[in-house]
């Protein structure tokens, strides 16, 4: 067989032409090609994250409006969650901010539950209404063990009795 330049032409365009796709679609998804525009950057304290990720959705009614920009721990041990949200939002003061999970195991998103309050939040302002997440585990040791916030440290507790029939 013989070696054709034209060939070999085509086929670096092509693999070319591959590599270049490959590299748009990689930048695509990892949200780079973002245009940068006017944030509404908002704060909020959990007591309890559950893994809540950076870049997590954050909604308003099921539909993205931003994302989770950074989770830290702040002077008070709690979570502080930096939140930048569309710029043409006008989220009343009494806004609440949830952690839920997208199915029974499903990832962590914040679910911004607006009020009724005249006063609009600003960029760098907190939102003061939170809800922490739901630690499905915990939910379940208490389910088990029968403990509860009130039970004492080192008091021992019984596991719930199941009846069965004849006893």
């Amino acid at each position: 067989m013989e070696r054709s330049t034209l060939r070999d032409f085509v086929v670096g365009v092509f693999v070319l032409a591959g590599i270049a796709a490959l590299a748009y679609l990689s930048i695509g998804v990892g949200g780079l090609t973002r245009p940068a525009r006017d944030v509404l950057t908002l704060s909020a304290s959990f007591d309890e994250t559950g893994s809540l990720a950076v870049r997590a959705p954050v909604v308003i009614a099921g539909v993205r409006v931003g994302e989770v920009a950074s989770v830290s721990l702040d002077k008070s041990f709690r979570a502080d969650v930096q939140l930048k949200l569309d710029a043409g939002l006008q989220l009343p003061q009494d806004t609440s901010a949830a952690i839920v999970t997208s199915g029974v195991l499903g990832d962590r998103y914040i679910e911004l539950q607006p009020g009724g309050d005249e006063k609009i939040l600003k960029s760098g302002d907190k939102i003061t209404f939170t809800e922490s997440a739901v630690i499905l585990e915990r939910l379940i040791g208490q389910l088990v063990y029968g403990k509860t916030k009130d039970s004492k440290p080192g008091a021992a507790t019984e596991p719930a009795k199941l009846s069965t029939p004849g006893n």
